[in-house]
């Protein structure tokens, strides 16, 4: 029997993701996997973290007029087909990885297709959820629906969004640090996946629930955290397995049609 880890904590909110870990096991009837992460290798908040990232931009500075510029722009833009995908990033029940970054890998990324790859993700986002846990905790900096009582993309989550600091944003730690990883394995791709891990991080601030600046910073640390991560024997034995993975097995061909649109959502060519 498979077991699989609901890390219930690690983003809402990330603040206790040092806490309980709730653990789903697959028996008679499957629970409702709310975040599908697994166990982390490393895990907790990036070790000095906050020497690698400047404290949030200060009330009259040019960083944060930049910050509010910024989301002023992504909310003029309305709820279209790229508000749309940043709801669909912001989910992290089961496939996750596969809708986010099959189209951006050129194949299909699942557990049926790819279960070693799948396994290396599911352990190493929660890493990288995790990764931005310390910075956070330490500003508790409020997040732009606070400020500028405008919609998000996730209206059901904004409950608990507002006692979780917002810099550095985990979400988008998780989401560039997954296309850094699949670039890793799949170089022929690197440039098509770093650019959607970008783009996931940055729907953390079109969904309205982080700023620039905490995208920018979730960057950062998701970049460390991989590094990190490679000095880790059984990181290194899973990436190894993935590797293999994907050399030795038929890709199973994505769905050309949407990845065709999420492609024009994201304005690449």
């Amino acid at each position: 029997m498979r077991t699989r880890i609901s890390l219930v904590a690690v983003l809402l909110p990330l603040a206790a993701v040092t806490g309980t870990i709730a653990l789903a096991k697959e028996a008679q009837t499957p629970p409702t996997i709310r975040f599908d992460l697994g166990q982390p290798y490393i895990g907790g908040g990036l070790p000095e973290g906050e020497t690698l990232v400047a404290p949030p931009p200060a009330d009259g500075s040019m960083a944060l007029e930049r910050d509010r510029a910024t989301s002023k722009d992504l909310l003029a833009r309305g709820t279209g087909p790229r508000w749309a995908l940043a709801a669909s990033d912001a989910d992290l029940g089961p496939g996750w990885f596969s809708r986010a970054f099959s189209c951006a890998a050129g194949r299909v990324i699942d557990d049926r297709a790819t279960p070693a790859v799948a396994n290396l993700l599911r352990r190493a986002g929660a890493d990288f959820a995790m990764s931005t846990s310390k910075v956070k905790e330490l500003y508790m900096r409020a997040r732009p629906f606070m400020e500028n009582d405008a919609p998000t993309c996730t209206p059901h989550d904004e409950a608990a969004l507002r006692a979780n600091g917002s810099y550095p944003s985990g979400h988008s730690a998780l989401g560039y640090g997954t296309g850094l990883l699949l670039a890793s394995l799949l170089p022929d791709r690197a440039s098509a996946l770093a650019g959607r891990g970008s783009a996931y991080a940055k729907s953390r601030a079109v969904c309205n629930v982080h700023w620039l600046s905490d995208v920018e910073a979730g960057e950062a640390i998701a970049a460390a955290t991989f590094a990190r991560l490679q000095s880790n024997a059984a990181f290194r034995a899973d990436w190894a397995a993935a590797q293999a993975e994907l050399a030795n097995t038929q890709p199973v061909p994505v769905d050309n049609a949407a990845c065709s649109v999420e492609q024009a959502t994201l304005g690449r060519p």
